[in-house]
């Protein structure tokens, strides 16, 4: 029996309706067996309703449940509403984060999941503290010492950021060596563990052109003694090299691009891949990926969202059966 594979349907008040709908009627009928989606029935159905999708959706008790049905299983969270897209926010944090408690129970049930897949969330529902789905997990699941990596990959590259969530003004404080040494030695341990490969990663620098390596910069005292050190311990690391010309070319030649913060990687990946990504946390007990986007306010219930990178997410996890 094939593992299954658990889709949070994550916020309401977003594209996540529409991304599932358009991702399921492209999957095969072996893959549909397999998932099952954590929502609440009545407003999911309600939803698609709403957006005039036809879907054949059934109510579920757990995973055990139906595990051969062709229909969009769901694992019911209670909510109470009126309006499926507007929900009260004290019931739709309680919403959120009931799902990801289940997700997270089962999630660690490694001989019957494969994984869990997160569809996005305004982070503000699960007064996170300027903190993303990667940190909350990653507390969940009690890792130590920061060792818990975001990985944004597809089948031509990855990215890695030293920081994730966190204000611009806040980073240079944060690049410490202890920490590049926790998540670069992590990256190689996870990522052998998953793709079976010891990944050749490139380090990029903090400051525009490196800050052309002076003394007091943060390329001199931190990042490039913690590169000496990482290539004493085996792993494949080059750097550090300047943020503005990696992404020109030489990233080719790295199966990993590591930097210093969220959109100095993130921003010149997605321009490159689009949204032929999946966003995984490595580190964690069990595998989570999550499509590479947000909530999408702007064009929610306007049938314009594009589901690939959800579909990019369910491909990946089925490897692990």
């Amino acid at each position: 029996m094939k593992k299954k594979i658990l889709i949070v349907a994550g916020d309401p008040e977003s594209i996540n309706s529409e991304i599932i709908f358009k991702s399921w009627k492209q999957l095969s009928k072996t893959q549909k067996k397999r998932i099952f989606v954590i929502a609440n029935f009545e407003l999911l159905t309600k939803q698609f309703k709403r957006l005039d999708y036809k879907i054949k959706t059934q109510k579920v008790k757990n995973i055990y449940s139906n595990s051969n049905s062709y229909n969009l299983k769901i694992i019911n969270i209670d909510l109470k509403f009126k309006n499926p897209f507007n929900i009260n926010r004290q019931s739709l944090k309680k919403y959120i984060s009931k799902s990801f408690d289940l997700a997270h129970k089962n999630g660690l049930n490694l001989k019957k999941v494969s994984g869990i897949i997160n569809c996005p969330i305004n982070k503000t529902h699960l007064n996170l503290n300027n903190q993303g789905i990667t940190e909350y997990l990653a507390k969940k699941c009690k890792v130590k010492k920061n060792s818990e990596v975001m990985l944004i990959k597809n089948k031509n590259l990855a990215v890695t950021p030293i920081t994730t969530h966190i204000n611009i003004r806040d980073i240079s404080k944060k690049i410490k060596r202890n920490l590049i040494m926790i998540k670069l030695k992590s990256l190689n341990t996870n990522y052998k563990k998953y793709f079976n490969k010891k990944p050749k990663i490139a380090i990029l620098g903090l400051n525009p052109h490196n800050a052309e390596l002076k003394k007091n910069s943060e390329e001199n005292k931190v990042i490039i003694p913690v590169i000496k050190k990482l290539k004493k311990i085996g792993l494949k690391v080059s750097g550090p090299f300047p943020a503005d010309t990696i992404f020109i070319s030489d990233h080719q030649k790295y199966d990993v691009i590591v930097g210093m913060y969220h959109d100095q990687v993130l921003g010149p990946f997605k321009a490159l891949y689009k949204f032929y990504a999946v966003n995984l946390t490595l580190g964690l007990p069990y595998l989570r990926v999550s499509p590479d986007h947000g909530v999408g306010l702007d064009i929610v219930g306007k049938n314009k969202a594009n589901e690939q990178s959800l579909l990019e997410c369910i491909k990946f996890l089925t490897k692990f059966s």
